[in-house]
């Protein structure tokens, strides 16, 4: 059942399910494996304020640090939405953009309304967030999918808490509608909360990655490639540096397939 705005609020129970690798490659081994993964961008739209929420973002944290889908690197993104603070509980996390993002996935999905914990990836598919088997099986057809390549470089940092990064796209590829957005994200991990009201109350709570700044760097086209933006990106003083990552993608304007994703952390 999913957990929806004009349904009742019912806590979802789904039960996790780790898998535990028998032995560790030899580096050679494990160095040829990661060169051959493909990025999967895996958003999941969440809320402190929702009860149902906690084991998809223990899902997705468990994605991005296990990475334990064969062929896949798995590029996390949590999406905190904001439609849950009337509940009791502020999430610190939430902003109304995101919701915003999540508004346009209903549509391209043709869904009957947004609902949380939501996992999408790639674009391409979505479903309750706390369902680890069909996220890796989702994970997995996406990991086939060429990929455009996105070259990232962060600059040394500066003292005036900006980030400055080169961004370089040199084929999109397969366009469905013929242009892709340019994303340009920022996330941080390793963000907890104790919550002291509304669904979750008395819970301490620990996140994935989660979207700190989403800004849109630019469009392309087949005829426009290859592509290339500097931009400087500024932090804000709650933020840890060394939780920090930049994350870019490209994503198809009329299907919303990601097109190509990349991510790197922040210069020191």
């Amino acid at each position: 059942m999913k957990h929806m705005i004009a349904a009742g609020f019912v806590a979802l129970f789904v039960a996790g399910i780790q898998d535990t690798p028998a032995h560790s490659p030899h580096p050679a081994q494990a160095s040829l494996t990661q060169a051959a993964r493909q990025p999967v961008l895996v958003e999941l739209f969440t809320s402190e304020g929702c009860s149902s929420c906690p084991p998809a973002d223990a899902l997705l944290s468990r994605l991005e640090r296990e990475q334990p889908v064969e062929g896949a690197e798995v590029i996390a993104i949590e999406e905190h939405v904001d439609y849950w603070n009337q509940q009791g509980w502020v999430d610190p996390f939430s902003s109304a953009e995101w919701t915003q993002r999540q508004q346009e996935y209903v549509a391209r999905f043709k869904e009957n309304g947004p609902y949380t914990p939501e996992m999408v990836v790639d674009g391409q598919s979505e479903f309750v967030g706390s369902r680890e088997r069909q996220a890796r099986e989702a994970i997995q057809r996406a990991a086939q999918q060429a990929k455009a390549e996105i070259t990232l470089t962060a600059r040394k940092a500066s003292e005036d808490s900006t980030q400055g990064v080169d961004l370089r796209i040199d084929k999109v590829g397969d366009l469905n509608s013929g242009a892709a957005v340019i994303w340009l994200a920022v996330t941080e991990k390793n963000l907890e909360s104790a919550v002291k009201a509304g669904e979750n109350a008395g819970r301490d709570l620990r996140h994935a990655s989660v979207l700190r700044l989403l800004r849109k760097v630019g469009t392309v086209d087949a005829k426009s490639s290859p592509f290339a933006t500097t931009q400087q990106l500024k932090l804000k003083s709650n933020w840890s540096r060394d939780n920090l990552k930049i994350v870019a993608f490209a994503q198809d304007t009329r299907s919303w397939r990601i097109l190509g994703v990349s991510a790197i952390n922040f210069a020191k």
